[in-house]
């Protein structure tokens, strides 16, 4: 559903955000009319989730297959000890629309691959990856970059954490896969296999989060892709451009970008098969 206008008590909600000249009721119409894809709904996920739940954000659809375990409640704060069991994605959800219900959420309980990836990458204009693997991370990338849809990846672990944004309209752009040229191998270290420090992973997903109202109400455009790294415990910060691998096998110039998206036929049926899915 199309918002025209802010509404008498959306602005009254809002109006702090609305306040800011870089946002104004543009923006915030903006951001209401915005469809967002998380995928991955740990220490990342939730707390981006939240904040662009509060920022007014007009849907998002929430994906993990992983159900809510007590170990998780030391860093994804959205959950509560009674969720403890539950899918990940519905008792995100649940969270969200007990904050706003205005947000249109969809939820996916279950690890997306292939095909049913493609299809709810096409229809969103922004993807989150919150992921906690690289393999899944390499996936999401390859989606992003055959749909043209921005990515913004976050990752923690330990005391540090990243972050960058791939704006994939612009062909000369790099991509993920620029950043960790190697195959996917299900031996690599994972995110939920190590240490973490809960405000760590907090903080890279609220960061998300702001990346995300910046894009979508034209404030960034993630045109050179820069990767910031933080240090939680010196409490510093470095940042690196990206440059384009141009044998990279996802965006390099011998990739054949035409044929390895989803065709017309497929974005058009997208829509009966996108309400099956989840």
């Amino acid at each position: 559903m199309h918002v025209d206008t802010v509404s008498d008590n959306d602005f009254l909600r809002y109006q702090r955000q609305i306040a800011l000249p870089e946002m104004g009721e543009e923006g915030q119409l903006k951001l209401q009319n915005a469809r967002v894809l998380v995928i991955g709904c740990g220490g990342l996920g939730t707390s981006a989730a939240l904040f662009l739940a509060a920022a007014g954000v007009g849907q998002m659809i929430l994906v993990d297959g992983d159900k809510v375990e007590s170990s998780n409640l030391q860093r994804q704060v959205a959950y509560r000890e009674s969720d403890s069991g539950n899918p990940k994605s519905i008792a995100l959800a649940n969270q969200l629309n007990g904050l706003n219900r205005s947000v249109r959420i969809r939820t996916v309980d279950d690890y997306l691959e292939g095909h049913r990836l493609k299809l709810e990458v096409i229809r969103v204009d922004l993807v989150l990856d919150c992921s906690d693997n690289f393999a899944t991370r390499q996936a999401v990338n390859q989606c992003c970059f055959e749909a043209k849809t921005t990515l913004i990846s976050g990752s923690a672990t330990g005391w540090n954490g990243q972050l960058i944004g791939f704006n994939y309209q612009d062909k000369s752009a790099p991509c993920y896969r620029c950043l960790y040229p190697y195959e996917q191998n299900p031996l690599q270290t994972r995110c939920d296999q190590g240490s973490i420090l809960g405000p760590v992973a907090g903080m890279i997903g609220t960061l998300q989060a702001l990346e995300a109202i910046k894009y979508l109400v034209g404030l960034t455009s993630f045109s050179v892709p820069e990767l910031r790294l933080f240090n939680a415990l010196k409490m510093t910060w470095e940042s690196l451009i990206l440059k384009k691998d141009v044998v990279c096998p996802v965006c390099g110039s011998l990739v054949d970008t035409e044929a390895s998206g989803l065709s017309t036929a497929e974005a058009k049926v997208g829509g009966e098969f996108y309400a099956s899915i989840g």
